[in-house]
């Protein structure tokens, strides 16, 4: 009911003022189109027969170019026909266009700037996380602090008792490494007399074999390592 009334509203165009009609729709378009989508696009003011007629006539007139696919035929505005912009118009256009790009390229720095500066805002701290790392790093002082008294009040860290049970271990756990360490040169002896040097020193690296640094045999030849008894070693 609706849709009768909405159409019995659009006036129905006929001869040049149809034609006109549908020379000014191709022309604003500037799309190729059949007589029936332009009928319907027009909302009915030109039937579809007529409109396949007008095209038809546009088109002898090389008003229209008509192109035909299959069964099907669509119209689109000639493009001889067009209106060419005057060179003053397109250097206007060139110029703005120019402004514009320039324009673009300062506002893409300062978004640069910016979201440089949030991201610093972002990574600092706030108020809470402040008062959270003060704290923290005031409990560390504290503790230090703790530490050092024993120092500045001349009262040994560790007892005469705790030094002898440390030199004791020590003593026990060098030995066992002197031992070891004799075990594996007296076994690498064996392994690696028979190949010839370069061939040893693949074997080695092939097994991780780690030998001593300069700073391992320095530390032997050191006051550390030397035979001393308990009560030098303090």
């Amino acid at each position: 009911m609706s849709s009768k009334t909405k159409s019995s509203d659009v006036k129905v165009l006929k001869g040049q003022d149809a034609e006109n009609k549908v020379l000014e729709y191709i022309k604003r378009i500037n799309r190729p189109y059949g007589a029936v989508d332009i009928s319907a696009n027009l909302k009915g003011a030109i039937p579809k027969a007529a409109t396949q007629k007008i095209l038809l006539t546009l088109a002898d007139k090389g008003q229209v170019t008509q192109k035909t696919y299959g069964k099907a035929t669509f119209f689109v505005s000639n493009q001889g026909h067009l209106d060419a912009l005057p060179e003053s118009k397109i250097k206007a256009l060139a110029e703005e266009t120019e402004a514009l790009s320039e324009r673009n390229k300062a506002l893409a720095a300062e978004i640069k700037t910016a979201s440089a500066e949030l991201a610093r805002i972002k990574g600092t701290p706030t108020d809470s996380e402040l008062a959270t790392q003060i704290d923290e790093a005031e409990s560390k002082v504290a503790k230090l602090r703790e530490h050092l008294e024993p120092l500045r009040s001349g009262t040994p860290l560790v007892s005469g008792a705790e030094l002898d049970t440390l030199d004791a271990e020590w003593v026990k756990w060098r030995a066992e490494w002197v031992r070891r360490k004799k075990v594996f040169y007296n076994f690498w002896v064996l392994v690696s007399d028979s190949l010839p040097p370069p061939d040893a020193v693949q074997l080695a690296e092939d097994l991780g074999i780690e030998y001593d640094t300069l700073e391992h045999l320095e530390l032997e030849r050191g006051p550390l390592c030397a035979p001393k008894n308990a009560t030098n070693r303090r």
